[in-house]
């Protein structure tokens, strides 16, 4: 997917022209035009912004369907207490937090 075709999809759904999303997200009409022609790549703050303006939920610029999608079953972290250090570079940070008396 190219996320320009879609913004542009979405903006023509919803009846805004480019001016009207200028107005609501203070980006340059000029800029919405490249994002949308392929031109630019939008940053994450932008698409938000975009999404916002559009009002609609920012899952829907990446996502056809009507509910978002389900998350992957991914494996848990085997033990979450442990900093990932390994037990002699934790044995290490704790000697080095105990200073002798002044």
């Amino acid at each position: 997917m190219i996320i320009g075709d879609r913004l542009r999809a979405l903006r023509e759904a919803k009846r805004f022209s480019q001016g009207d999303i200028e107005k609501k997200t203070g980006l340059l009409r000029c800029y919405i035009s490249r994002v949308e022609n392929g031109h630019t790549v939008p940053a994450i703050e932008t698409l938000e912004k975009m999404a916002r303006a559009l009002e609609i939920p920012m899952y829907k610029l990446f996502y056809d369907g009507e509910e978002p999608p389900k998350l992957p079953n991914l494996p848990k972290r085997k033990d979450s207490r442990r900093s990932g250090m390994g037990q002699q570079g934790e044995r290490r940070a704790a000697a080095c937090s105990v200073l002798p008396p002044v």
